[in-house]
C-alpha cells in the first residue's frame, strides 16, 4: 500500500501584500511625525513689561522775624534774616538783657516733619562779653526779656558763649496739613550783657539753624 505525503507549502508573500506592509510602516511613521509636530506647536510662550516713575521729596524750612513779614528761606549766612531786638540792643549796659523773636516753618510743599538744631552761634570779637539763650514761646508777643526759660522749652541754654557748641538741642516741624505750611514755630532769642561788658563796642552775631527731614 503505497502512502501519499501532503506537503504544507507557505505562500510567498504577494506583491500587494508587502505594499500593505510598507504603506502601513509609512503611515507609522507619519503618525510619530505628527505627534512631534503637535508637541513642538503647542509650546506657547508670551511677554509682560513693567515700568516704574520715581521722584524725591521736598523740605524746605521758612522763617520769618515777626510771623507777619512774608516767610523766606534765608539758606546762605549773606542773606541772613536780621532779628529785631528789643529796645536797648544798640546802647546795652552792664548785666542788660535783650529779645529777638523768630518764627519757622515748613512751607506748604514740604512731604516730611523735621527736627531743627542750632548749629552755631558765630560772633564777632565785641561778643566776648555777650551771652544768649533761645526758647521756644507760645507766639511772637511771649517773646520778651521777661521769657523765662525751663528744661521743656529750651533749645540752647541760657548765658552760651558765642563761638561754641550750642549743644544738641532742639524742636520738630511738624509736617504741612492739606496744602498748608506747617504749624509755626516760635524761638525767642536772648541776648544778655556780663558785668564786665566795655563801654563802647559793637558786636555782630549770626545764627545758624539746621533743620533736617524726619524721612
Amino acid at each position: 500500500m503505497s502512502t501519499t505525503e501532503i506537503t504544507t507549502v507557505t505562500a510567498l508573500p504577494s506583491a500587494d501584500n508587502s505594499k500593505k506592509r510598507k504603506l502601513k510602516a509609512i503611515l507609522a511613521g507619519g503618525l510619530v511625525l505628527g505627534i512631534g509636530a503637535a508637541v513642538t506647536l503647542a509650546a506657547w510662550n508670551d511677554s509682560e513689561f513693567v515700568n516704574g516713575a520715581f521722584g524725591s521729596g521736598h523740605f524746605k524750612m521758612m522763617g520769618s522775624k515777626d510771623g507777619v513779614i512774608p516767610f523766606e528761606n534765608y539758606d546762605t549766612s549773606g542773606a541772613a534774616n536780621a532779628l529785631s531786638f528789643s529796645d536797648g540792643f544798640n546802647n546795652l549796659s552792664r548785666d542788660e538783657v535783650v529779645a529777638a523773636p523768630y518764627v519757622v516753618h515748613l512751607d506748604a510743599d514740604s512731604t516730611y516733619s523735621g527736627e531743627v538744631t542750632v548749629e552755631s552761634a558765630a560772633g564777632s570779637t565785641g561778643t566776648d562779653e555777650l551771652r544768649y539763650g533761645i526758647i521756644e514761646v507760645p507766639s511772637v508777643a511771649g517773646c520778651s526779656t521777661a521769657a523765662l526759660p525751663t528744661p521743656e522749652n529750651t533749645v540752647v541754654p541760657a548765658n552760651t558763649k558765642f563761638n561754641t557748641d550750642p549743644g544738641e538741642g532742639s524742636f520738630t516741624l511738624d509736617k504741612p496739613v492739606q496744602g498748608n505750611p506747617g504749624a509755626n514755630v516760635y524761638l525767642c532769642v536772648l541776648v544778655s550783657a556780663t558785668s564786665n561788658l566795655p563801654q563802647d563796642t559793637t558786636a555782630t552775631a549770626t545764627w545758624k539753624l539746621v533743620a533736617k527731614s524726619n524721612s
